[in-house]
């Protein structure tokens, strides 16, 4: 398989400035994700608003940034960047209770790019966190998933984030083909399952002294952040070809995140779902 045909993307919640040991985290991050030199890069919790450079801190330099809704009072949002030019398709507000209760950046962002697959739709996810708000996650994925569906056109279509859901929840179910919602229904390949069926690759873990520290340090482990592959009839588009947990353990003695990222290669299968290959 040709090399120049596969794509890298990347979620990650960096567990902004607010919260201890930034000033390092900051440091470790940025030499992490520029390492991956990936295509598509999803960042959450990143102080967008105080340090707009921060970034291309992260990142380097050269990719195009879309901010997710609207950064918190302290600054603190999402953004979705990529390697080539990308081109908005739609943004969706997903709050759903009073805006004065929900995140300003609990959004999807939706965006079209020519990459090394072909012509590909990115949709960056961000539903509400509250662990008791499934009802909500569950309108606001069907609200992506019908605008997806909605432009997609003959393109290939990834959807990725921090999704404060579980792969068993009611609204991961309905993105991975596994139940209906309001008569829709969709199938994402989760990247992760693909390669790791047996593991359960949690991405918020009490293993993590940032979360043990934290807010919600009661919580059992979980895996929430995804990386999903539209599927057209015949299965996914493209093929998962590897996915991996980013910054899993400390560097140096120092912890990136209570999150731990996900990253995931993309490639153009040998033969189209729906066709024949060679036997």
């Amino acid at each position: 398989m040709s090399e120049d045909r596969r794509l890298r993307v990347v979620t990650m919640n960096v567990l902004g400035p607010a919260n201890p040991g930034w000033e390092h985290r900051r440091v470790v991050l940025g030499r992490a994700l520029q390492r991956l030199d990936a295509d598509v890069v999803a960042l959450q919790e990143v102080p967008i608003g105080p340090a707009p450079g921060i970034v291309e801190e992260l990142l380097g330099p050269g990719w195009h940034v879309r901010q997710l809704g609207h950064p918190s009072d302290d600054g603190v949002g999402a953004v979705l960047a990529t390697r080539a030019p990308h081109r908005p398709v739609v943004e969706l507000d997903q709050r759903i209770r009073p805006a004065s209760q929900a995140l300003p950046w609990c959004a999807t962002s939706i965006v079209e790019l020519d990459t090394a697959v072909g012509w590909l739709l990115v949709a960056h996810h961000k539903p509400s966190w509250e662990f008791g708000a499934e009802a909500e996650r569950e309108r606001q994925a069907l609200r992506a998933a019908r605008a997806v569906e909605e432009h997609v056109g003959s393109a290939h279509a990834v959807v990725l984030g921090d999704f404060d859901a579980t792969p068993e929840a009611a609204s991961m179910q309905f993105w991975r083909g596994l139940r209906s919602l309001d008569g829709v229904s969709v199938c994402y390949q989760d990247a992760w399952e693909t390669v790791r069926p047996h593991d359960p690759g949690h991405t918020f873990s009490s293993e993590n002294p940032l979360v043990r520290a934290g807010e919600v340090a009661t919580a059992v482990s979980r895996r929430i952040d995804h990386v999903l592959v539209r599927a057209g009839a015949h299965g996914p588009t493209l093929r998962v070809l590897g996915c991996d947990r980013v910054l899993d353990r400390p560097v140096e003695g120092v912890w990136a995140s209570d999150h731990f990222g996900v990253v995931a290669d993309l490639a153009v299968p040998d033969h189209p779902p729906g066709s024949w290959g060679r036997l």
